[in-house]
């Protein structure tokens, strides 16, 4: 599977796409009532993504922006944002009111998620301490350092692969307002190197209070990760646990079940599995009877069996 479609809302606004350089820019939404994407051409664009952006910042009204999606920048596939992330740190005192930031809402027919070049995103952080949401897509070259921010709240990170640096950097992190946590871990194919123990410190919690929806997916490791979580002491006050899109097979179904109790969770969130439905009805019993939402569909997770008998197994986003 791959991303086909852009961010339809971003901190409860709808998505709005600022206007290219030749459309007229007559009509536009009040700025406080949009998440405005602005977004360059891919391939043989006509203008650079900080052209559009400057164009943006002397048309609309960005003392009164709440939300903004940074779409695709020009060769994306072989240039990463640096310049993007210059042109924002540059306009951070227009942007006042700005709480939530997404950079790289790029679909596969701009670029595929492990194409996408990507750079160290910490400056934007501690560039915009009012950021309450920040998200980012792709992992090549992603870079996250240790880092305090006292105002996040929602934290994503999607990837076909999400280095092991980047992981740790965010275990390090003191992020006391942090409630919502969604890592796409990925495939050492596509730089996801990290192994369960990089996850340590995002699972004892010390460093995340308020979190109560904690995401560990589309992970090639997805077993060892369920393992980890059976045990970590940051489930007993989730409200949602996922680890969903990976290869979670009946080892790791079987760790999780044998750990901790699940049953004061409002959801868990498996989807794309690779259980064997005795496994699947066991989750059906013992969280479902108790009120817990389980979502146990496996979508499109499909095994590929060669002659030797080796048996591929595929997180649901990669390339």
């Amino acid at each position: 599977m791959t991303i086909g479609d852009h961010l339809d809302a971003l901190h409860g606004l709808p998505a709005y796409d600022f206007p290219g350089p030749d459309a007229s820019t007559a009509g536009l939404p009040e700025p406080d009532s949009r998440a405005w994407r602005v977004a360059a051409d891919v391939y043989d664009s006509e203008e650079s993504w900080t052209a559009a952006f400057a164009r943006f910042c002397d048309t609309v009204d960005t003392i009164r922006v709440r939300a903004l999606i940074v779409g695709a920048w020009e060769e994306a596939y072989d240039t990463d944002p640096s310049d993007v992330v210059k042109a924002l740190l540059a306009a951070r005192d227009r942007f006042p009111a700005l709480r939530a930031l997404f950079l790289g809402d790029m679909v596969m027919e701009e670029c595929e998620i492990s194409w996408i070049n990507q750079t160290d995103v910490t400056p934007l952080l501690a560039g915009f301490p009012a950021l309450e949401e920040f998200g980012v897509r792709g992992g090549s070259d992603l870079g996250c350092t240790a880092l305090s921010h006292k105002a996040l709240r929602r934290l994503v990170v999607e990837t076909g692969g999400l280095p092991a640096a980047v992981v740790r950097g965010i275990g390090a992190s003191d992020l006391p307002a942090l409630e919502h946590l969604d890592l796409w871990l990925g495939t050492p194919d596509y730089g996801g190197d990290s192994e369960a123990a990089d996850l340590e410190p995002i699972l004892s919690g010390a460093r995340l209070p308020r979190l109560r929806h904690l995401a560990l997916r589309n992970s090639e490791i997805q077993d060892a990760v369920a393992a980890a979580v059976a045990s970590a002491p940051v489930v007993a006050r989730l409200e949602v646990l996922d680890l969903s899109m990976g290869v979670l097979t009946d080892e790791g179904a079987a760790a999780l079940l044998a750990g901790q109790p699940l049953t004061h969770l409002a959801k868990l969130d498996l989807h794309h599995h690779y259980m064997s439905e005795p496994f699947v009805e066991r989750f059906r019993q013992s969280l479902q009877t108790a009120g817990v939402e389980v979502d146990l569909d496996r979508d499109d997770a499909e095994e590929d069996t060669e002659d030797d008998g080796t048996v591929w197994r595929y997180v649901a986003v990669g390339e």
